[in-house]
């Protein structure tokens, strides 16, 4: 029997985990199905909205199994889910192009929020996907930012939040992933830090194009950098 709910794929070794999420989903008005590897995940993905992904499966590597649906379907939502503390599945996560990742443990609610995010922005015009900002130039092996053809002089974490937000124009950057991203220790952090530091790389972008308004803050969400920036700037 057909439902017309969306259908969202949990690929998760441990039933408990497993056995939450389906209940959170399914009471907010989701289909979850459930597999425990990568390798089931390959073959019952086909109709899923959205995939919830864990990285450390028993037969594949999680960010392998990305690869795989990704490959077949580019443009199918996926959200991991990683038991580490450290960065290096978070950020790998995301330059691999995921669309969000959520640290166990993890509130049901805070997850079931983020799979809506994801499948409502999945869901824009496909014109609004995000590509490298041209007003930019990064050259990371340098640490160094050009802003329309301008060199800006940025402190360590200025760079960082820069060089984050112009990877992904458009994409929402919690105050809480800024920190976890770009800062060496995030629990030693507020959020308040990073207000500061936008604040600071606005004024000096401000100097560059004092019309443009490069990083937009979206509210009780975070920022992203603005994906209508022009290519190259007008005469005075």
């Amino acid at each position: 029997m057909s439902s017309s709910r969306p259908v969202i794929l949990i690929v998760e070794d441990e039933p408990g985990i497993a056995d939450t999420l389906q209940y959170a989903l399914r009471t907010e008005g989701f289909e979850p199905r459930w597999c425990a590897g990568g390798e089931a995940a390959l073959t019952q993905a086909d109709d899923a909205a959205l995939v919830i992904l864990d990285v450390g499966l028993p037969d594949l590597n999680g960010f392998e199994v990305f690869k795989r649906l990704r490959a077949r379907e580019p443009t199918l939502p996926i959200l991991f889910l990683t038991a580490r503390a450290d960065e290096i599945d978070r950020v790998v996560g995301l330059e691999l192009g995921a669309d969000d990742y959520v640290t166990k443990p993890f509130s049901p609610r805070e997850l079931v929020a983020r799979v809506r995010t994801v499948l409502r922005r999945s869901a824009a015009p496909a014109a609004a996907a995000a590509a490298p900002s041209t007003a930019f130039a990064l050259d990371d092996g340098k640490r160094a930012i050009h802003y329309y053809g301008q060199p800006l002089d940025l402190s360590r974490y200025e760079y960082g939040l820069l060089k984050t937000l112009i990877g992904r124009p458009g994409f929402v950057f919690t105050r809480e992933r800024l920190l976890s991203l770009v800062w060496d220790d995030d629990t030693d952090s507020l959020d308040r830090t990073v207000d500061a530091h936008v604040k600071t790389l606005r004024a000096k972008l401000k100097t560059v194009a004092p019309s443009l308004e490069p990083i937009r803050t979206h509210r009780g969400a975070g920022y992203a950098l603005a994906e209508d920036l022009p290519a190259t700037l007008s005469g005075p």
